[in-house]
């Protein structure tokens, strides 16, 4: 079995960022082995800003190189998750209800792979995403990557003020 060297980070992660006040988002790992992007994503009630997130960045580092999860050098990304951030947990589907979401699934789910609807929390192992009107049902075991979509249709321009 490959080993997951995203989630040996955020196992060790997720402790230290809810002792900071802070919620551990996601973890990313990309790149070529040789150096590799190790991306952490943080937030907080109220939203995360720049002084926070440097702040942050020692201690990842010290506890990413305590795992060895990474043998050698890497390139440490800290930020916030965006405006479209993942939704990862049951916890994420809950609070998010009642915004836009896009979800990728691993595998077809009655013919379709990719869904864009309004989330509408979660049951048991499902998220609930209604769609066109009905309410779907997506076995978060089949969820490969789901996030919230920015509306940017909610802003008036200037030109139609």
């Amino acid at each position: 079995m490959a080993r997951d060297v995203a989630y040996e980070i955020e196992q060790a992660l997720t402790p230290l960022a809810l002792a900071h006040g802070l919620e551990l988002v996601a973890v990313e790992v990309a790149g070529h082995s040789g150096r590799p992007v190790v991306r952490v994503f943080l937030d907080r009630n109220g939203g995360i800003d720049l002084d926070a997130i440097a702040e942050a960045n020692p201690w990842i580092s010290d506890a990413i190189d305590a795992t060895g999860a990474i043998p050698g050098s890497y390139i440490l990304e800290v930020s916030s998750p965006g405006i479209e951030r993942p939704l990862r947990s049951t916890r994420d589907w809950d609070r998010f209800r009642g915004r836009s979401a896009s979800v990728a699934l691993s595998e077809p789910l009655n013919g379709r792979k990719n869904f864009t609807g309004v989330v509408a929390g979660h049951d048991g192992d499902d998220a609930l995403l209604e769609v066109e009107g009905a309410l779907v049902r997506l076995p978060f075991a089949r969820i490969r990557k789901a996030h919230l979509v920015f509306d940017f249709s909610s802003f008036e321009s200037k030109e139609t003020r």
